[in-house]
Order: C-alpha cells, then structure tokens, then sequence
C-alpha cells in the first residue's frame, strides 16, 4: 500500500489554511468582475491608441507604440484565461474573447488550449510539457529569447503549417485527433482575416494597422517573453508545484495588465478560480508555495545568478 500524493494544496487543506468551503467559494465564477476590467481594459487601449496618434509626427511615436505594444501583448493574459473558462461565467462569452484575443497576438485559441491543458499536466517536465522554457545555457542565449524573435519565428511557422495541414509530433500528441481539421481550419482562418486586412490597407493606402497594430505588437512582446520567464524559468524541473512554479508579488498595474497571472503558482494549484480570487487565494497558500516577493526583476535577478555561474555549453 502505498501513501497517497502530499501536494501543497493537500497540506493547506490538511492544516486547515484553507478549507473546502473557501475552496468552493474561491471557484465561483462570475460575468461582472470581468465586465468591469474589460471597461477599464477598453479605456486603457484608446488612450494608449490615442498616444500614437498625439505623437503621430514625432519621434516620440516609438516609446507611444512601445506602451500601446505592451497592452497589446497582455491579450495573451486575457487569453488565457479564456482557455481556462474563468474570466466569463457564460461559457461563450470565454470562447468569444478568446478567439479575438488570439487574432490580435497571433495565437489560435483552440490550438493554445490543447497545448496549455498539456502544459498543466506536466508542468516542468522536460519532454512533455509543451510550453516548458529551458533555462538558457549562457547570457547570450538569454537575450536572444527576450528579443522575442525566437518566439515569432516560432509561431509563424507553427500558423502557416497547421493551415497547411501538418501537426508536429509533439502536437499530434495533446490535440484530439477529431479535432486537427478544426485545428488546421482556425489556422487558414487567421490567416485569412489578416490577408482580407493587408488587401484592405493596400487598396484604401492606409497604413494604420502597421502603426497601430503590428510595430506596436513587435515592440511588446520581449516584454511578455521577459514575465513569461518569470513564471517556471529557474525553477527545478520537478513535478512538485511547490517548487516547479513561481508567485510574483507585482505592482497593481502589472496585476491589471497580466490579470493576476502573477500569482501563478496558486493558479497551477486550482485552475479553476477567476482571476479576481487569486489574491485571496494567495492569502491562504503563500506559506505552500514558493513566492518572489521582489516581483519580476527579481526573479530575472534569480535566472541571470544561475546562468551566469554554470558553464556554457552553447559552444558559442
């Protein structure tokens, strides 16, 4: 006979840090909470939006499309959560959002919620986890990854070759087989939209979506590789969530923007609470996890120790 599995989660229910009936109640869902952050998401976008177009003749239009790119990019935030069916209680409102979050940042959402449910499964298990980011193995490869460019020729060709028909092993392997032709199908359709978009700007002599839209999306997305890092990146490669995950105390900004994905280890633990339950959430499990309570550059700090003081084998 053999003991049953101890996971943080189990320890805090047994120690009575958290409850089942707070554990129920942190799992309602709601549509309001999202309402009201999607008004404020709403506002943020136009004025954001609305620096471009005040800097529109002057050098400053770089730094307007750099913040503009950096809320663009936190789609993948709210996205994400969509996949988790959390943000809506109505079901199709998640599908819904989703589905236009991924055509802003370039991520198909049926794809991105085979590939993350596998990345819950098993997370940080080299070989099996199909988000898993390695640590770098010098600085230099470290700042390659936070360029971003490994990430969109990445996703590019992963787009062009589902709508060509054609899964990876890897990807063969999380996605139903029922479901690859809706999955090469979402593909040609994403990719279909952008073309009906390029033809547009083409013929009317617009040029406002490269301005708007994808220089801003280019700019802010090392940034979303810089938080993306922070969450497992650095941590042991362990099946334990109490050391494979890490929980990032950020300021309320970085909390709005990324929807409360900082507190990240509980998310792993109960992917089934809203975002807005987080916080409390994390009340009950912050002495069950582990927790970066210097927020990102800290846990960047944390990285750069470890890669600076292994040898690299990049042979570089």
């Amino acid at each position: 006979m053999t003991d049953a599995i101890v996971t943080p989660l189990t320890q805090a229910l047994a120690e009575g840090k958290l409850s089942r009936a707070e554990l129920k109640s942190f799992m309602q869902r709601s549509d309001a909470p999202a309402f009201r952050r999607l008004a404020i998401w709403v506002l943020v976008l136009v004025a954001t939006t609305t620096l471009i177009t005040l800097a529109w003749n002057s050098w400053l239009i770089w730094p307007a499309m750099f913040v503009h790119g950096v809320v663009l990019v936190h789609h993948f935030s709210l996205q994400h959560e969509c996949v988790h069916y959390t943000v809506f209680r109505t079901r199709w409102l998640n599908d819904l959002v989703g589905q236009i979050c991924g055509l802003i940042i370039i991520l198909p959402h049926r794809f991105f919620r085979y590939e993350h449910c596998d990345h819950h499964t098993y997370t940080q298990t080299a070989g099996d986890d199909p988000e898993l980011i390695s640590l770098p193995q010098s600085l230099g490869a470290y700042l390659w990854y936070l360029t971003a460019i490994p990430y969109w020729r990445g996703k590019f060709t992963e787009v062009f070759r589902h709508a060509s028909g054609n899964l990876n092993a890897v990807e063969k392997r999380f996605i139903p087989k029922v479901e690859h032709a809706a999955v090469f199908r979402d593909a040609r359709m994403m990719l279909g939209v952008y073309g009906v978009l390029l033809l547009g700007s083409i013929l009317t002599g617009w040029s406002g979506l490269i301005w708007y839209w994808f220089i801003p999306l280019i700019l802010g997305e090392p940034v979303m590789r810089f938080i993306r890092m922070t969450e497992h990146v650095g941590r042991p490669t362990v099946p334990q969530m109490s050391e494979n995950t890490r929980t990032n105390l950020v300021s309320a900004p970085w909390r709005f923007l990324c929807w409360n994905m900082n507190f990240h280890a509980e998310h792993h633990y109960v992917a089934s609470v809203p975002f807005h339950a987080l916080p409390r959430l994390h009340e009950k499990l912050k002495d069950h996890i582990f927790v970066e309570p210097g927020g990102y550059l800290a846990a960047h700090r944390d990285i750069l120790r470890q890669i600076l003081r292994r040898p690299d084998t990049s042979g570089a």
